[in-house]
């Protein structure tokens, strides 16, 4: 079996998870004691809030199959493209929640996988050995 499947497969089980209890009635608690679903936002926008960080997580997976597989340690494509779409998901689900704490993480996050994409494009082909 791919890799990348294995990495779809577990990315979409723990998002699955994680919104578990947003759809069977259960009520998870915060560290303070709080019910999250009484935070004001919409279900949409709790379940938006997981798959961000599911995908933010899923890219640890990625870095350490990769790493497992070379044996060596590497930091693939896929982990910063995960890290860029994961962080712009919770950097969205932040503003709607008002969380300056998180928008401020979320931002600098943003820069420095863009910006390790663009050096990924510009380097030469030959170079591609960590892809």
């Amino acid at each position: 079996m791919k890799a990348s499947y294995v990495i779809v497969f577990i990315v979409g089980l723990t998002c699955g998870l994680a919104c578990l209890p947003l759809f069977t009635g259960a009520a998870p608690q915060t560290a303070g004691g709080a019910d999250p679903r009484q935070s004001g936002l919409p279900w949409g926008w709790l379940a938006f809030g997981f798959a961000g960080q599911a995908l933010f997580t899923g890219r640890m997976l990625v870095q350490w199959i990769a790493t497992e597989k070379r044996r060596k340690s590497v930091v693939p494509t896929l982990f910063w493209w995960l890290s860029l779409v994961g962080g712009i998901v919770m950097l969205v689900y932040f503003l709607r929640r008002g969380d300056p704490v998180g928008v401020i993480g979320q931002l600098f996050g943003a820069v420095v996988y863009a910006r390790n994409l663009v050096l990924i494009r510009r380097r030469p082909p030959t170079a591609s050995a960590e892809s």
